[in-house]
């Protein structure tokens, strides 16, 4: 038995128009770059792309919308990609989101035989349109189909001629189920070895999923965002007049020791900066990590870590590993404590947007959704008001929701309001403001709290 091949070129030999292809990676991480690049000469067209993300404007799945390849894309988060986000908005591209943990979840079950699943998230939202609902011990869930390909493209770390996998750290993301969810199976890797030199305890994928393997050449292995620092040196200036250090300095503060912490992008991923000492907790990531934060500063910096917007280093102490699918079994399931997300809006009842602008602005649902649904806790942390002075505390969220009824704690530069049943409290206020200066800026009524505090930091 040898499944091995020449290169990507003869990988995708028999692949034909219209074809669906699920492709590996998460962000700019474990992405099949020969394979992709072989499709874009090849020329293949009208093809439906089922991926995480859609690359960037000039690599990993992007590159197949320069030629307009695609026909439709089946996707969880489209933001960094602009062109595709164009394509998308003004219709000229077929787009289907899925919540992340949905998309995870179609494909693992996809290549388990498991027709269609039932799942919390996006009960309440777009998500949920056109869906079966059923009630489960009082909660509703949403039916969704499995989701497979006629072909997978896979990029793992080591291989053999058998088509075992091995992947490295975050690039196992959604790699490992959909080398499971294809009728024809390709993985290119880093490095193929002969038989018995893959540790049997440490294969990712047994090579009963996989039909054809060879060598790739030249990884770019991009980092999305990338970031030089030495050892003690802080991840950002900490400018105590800065009010987004302000409002992460007052999120950490809503963090106990030992807790399980999933950060959106952004703004919330600053807060471990500000752990209140004896402070430890453990943030648990999408892309198939969890690792001790605040991250260490020194360290060698490692592409397969820095994905989706979110900076680590390796040789973090006690880390581990997995695939997507079982990062959102963690988050659905009620292991993740709490959830630090920015918004777009947030209501009186505790709705949440923040993913969509119609006509405007189109990211995609990403993991906020599986979020809201599974954790414990759900804090916003976000800037009391746009750039343009207009509320983001709004009486009713007119924008596309990622869950109804989710949010705990709203914290910003101006105060911190806890969503109760009885409507919106304002707890603390900032140093130098008052409880009208917040009202100002919040369209629905805020009650003042009997022992209003001043806010920490």
């Amino acid at each position: 038995m040898d499944k091995r091949v020449s290169g990507a070129e003869e990988a995708i030999r028999e692949l034909q128009d219209g074809a669906t292809i699920l492709v590996g990676g998460f962000g700019l991480c474990g992405v099949p770059e020969n394979l992709i690049a072989a499709v874009r000469r090849k020329g293949t067209k009208h093809l439906t792309i089922a991926s995480n993300n859609a690359g960037v404007d000039d690599f990993g799945v992007g590159l197949l919308f320069e030629q307009k390849q695609v026909k439709k894309m089946i996707s969880t988060y489209v933001g960094e990609n602009k062109q595709f986000e164009q394509l998308a908005l003004s219709g000229e591209l077929e787009l289907e989101l899925n919540p992340q943990g949905t998309f995870s979840e179609r494909i693992r079950a996809g290549g388990a035989g498991i027709p269609a699943f039932y799942t919390p998230t996006g009960y309440g939202t777009a998500a949920a349109e056109g869906r079966e609902v059923r009630e489960f011990h009082g909660r509703k869930y949403l039916l969704m189909p499995a989701l497979r390909g006629d072909y997978a493209f896979i990029k793992a770390w080591r291989g053999d001629r058998w088509g075992n996998l091995v992947f490295r750290k975050t690039a196992r993301n959604f790699n490992a189920m959909m080398a499971t969810a294809a009728d024809h199976v390709v993985a290119e890797v880093e490095e193929l070895v002969d038989l018995g030199e893959l540790d049997p305890d440490k294969v990712h994928v047994p090579g009963i999923y996989v039909d054809a393997i060879f060598q790739g050449e030249r990884f770019e292995k991009r980092i999305e965002k990338r970031t030089l620092r030495g050892a003690g040196t802080p991840a950002m200036p900490l400018d105590p007049a800065d009010k987004r250090a302000r409002i992460a300095r007052r999120a950490a503060l809503e963090l106990r020791d030992g807790d399980y912490v999933n950060l959106g992008i952004g703004l919330p991923t600053l807060v471990p900066n500000f752990l209140p000492p004896g402070v430890e907790v453990i943030i648990q990531s999408e892309n198939g990590m969890l690792g001790v934060g605040p991250y260490p500063a020194a360290g060698r910096e490692d592409p397969d870590l820095i994905n989706a917007g979110k900076e680590t280093v390796s040789e973090i102490p006690g880390c581990c590993y997995f695939s997507s699918a079982d990062s959102f079994a963690m988050i659905r399931g009620g292991r993740v404590d709490a959830t630090i997300l920015g918004a777009l809006q947030v209501d009186p009842e505790g709705n949440l947007a923040n993913w969509a602008v119609p006509g405007k602005m189109l990211k995609g649902m990403g993991g906020a959704m599986d979020l809201v649904a599974g954790a414990r806790r759900v804090i916003v942390a976000m800037e009391h008001a746009t750039k343009d002075g207009q509320a983001k505390i709004v009486k009713r969220c007119t924008l596309p929701l990622t869950g109804p009824t989710v949010v705990n704690l709203i914290v910003t530069e101006l105060g911190v309001i806890e969503v109760t049943p009885e409507g919106l409290v304002l707890r603390e206020v900032a140093p130098g403001v008052t409880p009208a200066d917040v009202q100002r800026l919040t369209e629905p009524k805020l009650s003042v709290a009997p022992d209003l505090r001043t806010m920490e930091g």
